[in-house]
């Protein structure tokens, strides 16, 4: 069961654990203003959803939620006063530590003064006993901290000195976050920072927490709840009382991971519509690109994933002046208090009148509603938009009436001296701007490929807007079935994610090990069965930074009866993701587990990996493809090291390789030979060096 918490509604859905079937849906309006907050509306969708569709607890294996809480938090100002007790040794060292560790009141909202307050202390480590630490958090404690941070200048090399701190604030009873807890990076400053984050919203979170396991556990359910990170994953409930901040975003996280484990998406732009934002983000060979979160402005060292989050959505409100369109959105019809002007019975649109309004407090008064003569106020959205332009198939969740919204849009149309179908032009290139510069910009980033670009949309207002943006763009796209619940399959079907971030200048094969397990054993502690665990290593050779990604499912998950596809069906996905521009596909190589297609556009000759449950799993504009036995591997991946690489005036385009061993696909991307094959050392090192694999080397050119 995944319960996914929305700005209007929580949404649950419930999933046969073998099948992936939906059994059932639930929704009930987010409760903002509960005194438990939005955990009221998760227990609520949560126990409607059982009781509806006959489901006992005992069969409930495995329940998990997304969050707003820590985000509504920061939003609102809802956080505690934070004390740092700060550490550093003596001498030069101690100086710079102590003026790193002095962070100030980290400022939320400087419009409306929203800040969280922040209270120092330094103690140096030769002084560092239980009585300096009692005395520091007593003074703390008077000034008004309601929280403890413990941050140690290179406290990630030891962390003995935060933990003692930990252990003396938590006899106190005051909850405490331990900065080398959250990360394992240097720099002290955001660090801290990222630390004091956590800390000020723990008290928050824990009441929350405590209210919804107790609500699971009374409705009979003994599974550990799960919740939802911004980066993807999910982690068991006790994980998130020490670090909530990982839970910040999680909401836009759950529709990604809907996207990539329910529609089987492994390259595209998705698109999350709700009423009032679109969430855009990127899937990229099977795996969600992921930055560091800024909240409130401020840089962190949270992992999430990397979405924009766009103020126009299915429920937009427009903005006009005396000529034309000036914008559209933020603001959301539910906001107003108005409902769509093409949700709205034709028969009660009689005498419409225009009435601008200011939504909120401080808001432009540019923005449109329409007065019935009934006294009623609705609104026209970029929902009513599309269907006055018969953009949205009866099919999909934003259809609604285009005569109605036609009668509320004439008013304004007439003001502009315009058609009503050239307003609904206008509202939709208001949208389309904002959306094309956001996936142009997704597009440098992660330097996907222009050819194979295609668009997902989920969210009840998907149809609202993909169609349109996606023919101005002249990209393909699908707006899938269930995709108004896709985020609450996403939460259901996420997979345990844990992160483990170090700076190693030249990181040895003993280093590579050691975080890897490290960050395997971090996935099981948050709940994943210890046999599922994969770890994936990135190695940034300008920073210094490895980073380990490890995912897994937790026991009950590891059930796979997707039904293999063969060479025939694996083909022709492929052709469908290649595009008709691609000609001359053919099977290039194949396991046991996956094949490799490769076929012929312009100079180039594109591949895509397919596995035998039909997921793309890698997508190259332009590669090479060769099969060897794992013993022999090395000398392929040198020639190709070559062969594949691309020779300009002032650079050498290094390739990226894929690696098809067993059931995995491993991907290598460096400047670096040397550390590309110590990677591939671990990854291949306990398999027999008779066994057949393929490797794929692709280098792009940007």
């Amino acid at each position: 069961m995944g319960i996914d918490v929305g700005g209007t509604y929580t949404k649950c859905v419930a999933m046969d654990n073998e099948t992936h079937e939906i059994i059932g849906k639930n929704e009930v309006k987010t409760t903002h203003d509960d005194k438990d907050g939005v955990a009221a509306g998760v227990v609520q969708s949560f126990r409607n959803c059982m009781r509806e569709n006959n489901i006992s607890p005992e069969d409930v294996v495995f329940v998990a939620h997304s969050t707003t809480q820590a985000t509504n938090a920061f939003i609102e100002g809802d956080v505690a006063n934070v004390g740092i007790v700060g550490v550093a040794g003596g001498g030069l060292e101690g100086i710079l530590a102590k003026k790193q560790l002095n962070i100030g009141d980290i400022v939320l909202d400087e419009k409306v003064g929203r800040k969280i307050s922040v209270h120092n202390t330094f103690i140096k480590k030769k002084q560092l006993t239980e009585d300096t630490i009692d005395e520091a958090i007593e003074e703390l404690c008077r000034e008004g901290s309601q929280v403890v941070v413990a941050s140690m200048a290179f406290g990630v090399d030891s962390m003995d000195e935060e933990i003692l701190i930990s252990e003396r604030a938590s006899k106190k009873g005051l909850p405490v976050s331990m900065a080398s807890d959250i990360t394992k990076l240097y720099g002290l400053t955001r660090r801290t920072r990222t630390a004091a984050i956590n800390a000020s919203i723990v008290p928050k979170m824990m009441a929350t927490a405590n209210a919804t396991e107790s609500s699971v556990r009374a409705a009979g359910v003994s599974v550990p709840l799960m919740i939802m990170r911004g980066d993807g994953g999910v982690m068991e409930i006790n994980e998130m009382r020490k670090r909530p901040i990982l839970t910040a975003l999680s909401g836009p996280a759950a529709s990604v991971m809907g996207s990539l484990m329910y529609l089987r998406v492994s390259n595209a732009i998705y698109f999350e519509v709700g009423g009032t934002t679109t969430n855009i983000g990127v899937i990229k060979n099977g795996r969600p690109g992921v930055d560091y979160a800024q909240i409130g402005g401020h840089d962190t060292y949270v992992n999430s994933l990397d979405v924009r989050i766009l103020g126009c959505a299915g429920g937009s409100m427009v903005r006009i002046n005396d000529k034309e369109v000036v914008d559209v959105g933020p603001r959301s019809a539910h906001i107003a208090g108005c409902e769509y002007a093409c949700f709205t019975p034709e028969e009660e649109i009689v005498d419409p009148q225009i009435e601008m309004v200011s939504p909120k407090p401080g808001d432009p008064a540019d923005y449109v509603t329409i007065r019935l003569q009934n006294g009623k106020r609705i609104c026209f959205t970029n929902t009513c938009a599309a269907n006055v332009l018969g953009l949205i198939d009866p099919k999909y969740f934003a259809h609604g009436n285009a005569a109605s919204a036609r009668k509320a849009m004439q008013p304004v149309a007439d003001k502009l001296g315009i058609t009503v179908e050239q307003l609904s032009e206008q509202i939709l290139n208001k949208d389309y701007e904002k959306v094309n510069n956001c996936i142009n910009a997704l597009v440098e980033k992660y330097q996907l490929d222009r050819d194979a670009l295609r668009l997902v949309g989920c969210g009840g207002g998907a149809a609202s807007l993909v169609p349109y943006c996606a023919e101005k763009m002249g990209i393909p796209y699908s707006i899938p079935d269930n995709a108004e619940v896709i985020s609450s399959i996403g939460v259901a079907l996420a997979m345990v994610r844990d992160v483990v971030e170090r700076v190693i200048p030249t990181p040895s094969q003993e280093d590579i090990r050691e975080i890897k397990k490290e960050a395997a054993d971090a996935a099981i502690s948050s709940g994943a069965a210890p046999d599922t665990v994969e770890v994936h290593i990135e190695i940034d050779n300008q920073t210094g930074k490895v980073t380990a990604i490890a995912t897994g499912s937790t026991e009950v998950k590891t059930t796979d009866l997707l039904k293999e596809c063969d060479e025939a069906e694996a083909k022709s996905l492929a052709e469908q993701d290649f595009g008709s521009k691609v000609t001359d596909v053919a099977l290039a190589e194949q396991t046991d587990k996956f094949y490799v297609y490769q076929g012929v556009f312009k100079n180039k000759q594109p591949i895509r990996i397919v596995d035998k449950k039909g997921f793309i799993k890698v997508q190259c504009s332009n590669g090479s493809v060769v099969k060897c036995n794992v013993g022999e591997y090395r000398d392929y991946v040198k020639q190709l090291w070559e062969d594949a690489a691309i020779y300009k005036a002032d650079t050498i385009i290094r390739p990226d390789y894929f690696i098809c061993a067993g059931p995995r696909v491993c991907d290598y991307s460096n400047t670096d030979l040397e550390q590309i094959q110590m990677l591939m050392d671990l990854d291949l090192g306990d398999r027999e060096e008779s066994e057949e694999i393929v490797i794929v080397a692709s280098a792009t050119e940007m």
